[in-house]
């Protein structure tokens, strides 16, 4: 395989170095005076990778290949390779874009149904290695990986298991075999991959055909054993059961994996909503398209910020990341009007949640584990998630009571749980101060990473109550914060 270097894998030394950075954490924070012991885990808990991939809560998706010549979605397999010839190609643009609005890695389609592989895979020729583009000695994944490290990114790879072009395909043992070739020659020529993501997408002419998802996923694990790897049946990550950016008002992040498959049809309302008291951790990814398709087309016009905005608190503001395609276009850059929705959006989101309107408050918890400060209520305000509330195992009631000196006016409520130690609470409500009584603002269910409830109107306050009416565990939570969307609906200056 020709190619100018090699990135080396780095992922141990950095695994290392994180384990010795968090057991100095540890000593640092021991208190023999304090010697109340923290809640146990509810089960099942999320690994370090999962952990990381949630709380990264938004990530590009980048759909590239001779379909964006094509000014197609699905492209046939009969492309010609000389159609790929990107003037202009510039992943460092990708990266620097996602940086700054707060994405923190990029997802590549390395291939599509059409099977056109965006390196210099040994096993086809239907790849850039036959395309003039670079005299044929291009490799966007390569430029991408060079890139995402370069502005401190991530690095995530979409291999679809579908291939229009390849003749073996419809042969099991022979088409597997071919697939594994190129799942292996991404995993190890492009230094770490964070994310590993497969579908069950065929068009219904497409040739019978039995995946071997379980070697497909044994396979990253031996390679990238770091990496979370996506699909309908996870295992790491789920689809959240649609292409439109929403989880379910109640998302957890446990399912049963025994009743789902890639592809399988009847279990998208299963997929959006999670299952309460599931054996497995299997948090939603919300995949959905700046623009209307998938693939860059220039007719299309990207998303309003309004409607990015409703996407954000829909998925980030439901226990999902958001899996945000932005495609570049047959140049090989992003759309200058993609990039300002990008930074539209990367701007109001700093905007509303740049500062957090109950800082300061005084916080009243109905009880608190072992009478121990360390669990105490001004935990949930100081922005570090692995810090939180934990109510007495013995109280009846589980609520905080927050108190601001001065009037405070919000129209968004965030809540958060410290789901390290597992996804408990199953029913809230948030209550206001106003006009010498307490008013129901906000209720929902699950919480998870994040909820973010945006109100139909501003709510001005001295006062906040928030009440776990039901929990699968005593109840935990890690942050609650008060925010002023401007751009919300209802919102007045």
């Amino acid at each position: 395989m020709r190619r100018s270097h090699r990135i080396v894998r780095h992922g141990a030394a950095t695994a290392l170095f994180v384990l010795a950075l968090a057991s100095a954490a540890d000593v640092r924070a021991q208190d023999p005076s304090d010697p109340v012991t923290p809640p146990r885990p509810f089960l099942p808990i999320p690994t370090a990778a999962q952990l990381d991939w949630q709380r990264d809560e938004l990530r590009l998706f980048v759909h590239f290949g001779v379909n964006t010549f094509s000014d197609r979605e699905w492209g046939t397999g009969s492309e010609d390779p000389a159609s790929f010839v990107p003037r202009d190609l510039d992943p460092a643009q990708w990266a620097r874009v996602a940086a700054r609005n707060g994405f923190r890695a990029i997802v590549l389609t390395a291939k599509h149904h059409d099977g056109f592989a965006l390196w210099p895979t040994r096993y086809s020729r239907h790849s850039v290695a036959s395309s003039p583009w670079l005299d044929g000695r291009g490799d966007v994944v390569e430029s991408l990986a060079l890139a995402v490290r370069a502005h401190g990114l991530k690095l995530g790879l979409y291999l679809s298991p579908w291939d229009r072009h390849e003749p073996s395909y419809g042969d099991g043992e022979a088409y597997n075999a071919f697939y594994l070739g190129q799942l292996r020659e991404l995993l190890t020529h492009y230094g770490r991959v964070h994310e590993v993501w497969f579908d069950g997408a065929k068009g219904e002419d497409a040739r019978d055909m039995e995946y071997d998802f379980a070697a497909y996923w044994a396979t990253v694990r031996q390679l990238q054993p770091e990496a979370v790897i996506f699909s309908d049946a996870g295992p790491d990550v789920r689809w959240i059961g649609n292409e439109a950016g929403f989880a379910g008002e109640t998302n957890w992040s446990t399912y049963d994996r025994s009743k789902v498959g890639v592809g399988m049809h009847g279990i998208q309302a299963y997929l959006n909503t999670g299952e309460r008291g599931a054996p497995d951790w299997t948090p939603g990814e919300c995949d959905v398209s700046i623009r209307p398709g998938w693939f860059y087309h220039p007719q299309e016009r990207p998303k309003t910020l309004a409607r990015l905005l409703e996407i954000y608190y829909g998925s980030v503001g439901r226990n999902c990341l958001l899996l945000l395609n932005v495609p570049p276009n047959p140049a090989g850059r992003f759309d200058e009007a993609d990039v300002a929705a990008l930074d539209s959006l990367g701007a109001a989101v700093r905007t509303v949640f740049g500062r957090n309107l109950a800082e300061g408050a005084t916080v009243e918890a109905s009880s608190v584990r072992g009478a121990s400060p360390r669990f105490g209520g001004d935990a949930t305000l100081d922005a570090d998630p692995d810090t939180f509330w934990a109510s007495d195992p013995g109280a009846e009631g589980h609520a905080l009571t927050y108190r601001f000196a001065e009037p405070v006016r919000f129209n968004v409520v965030r809540l958060q749980e410290p789901v390290h130690l597992g996804q408990r609470v199953a029913a809230y409500r948030v209550e206001a101060w106003v006009d010498g009584s307490w008013r129901e603002i906000a209720r929902g269910t699950t919480v998870g990473h994040k909820k973010l409830d945006r109100l139909p109107g501003p709510v001005t306050t001295t006062a906040m109550r928030v009440t776990v009416d039901d929990a699968l565990e005593t109840p935990l939570l890690s942050e609650f914060g008060l925010h002023f969307d401007p751009w919300a609906p209802g919102a007045t200056p």
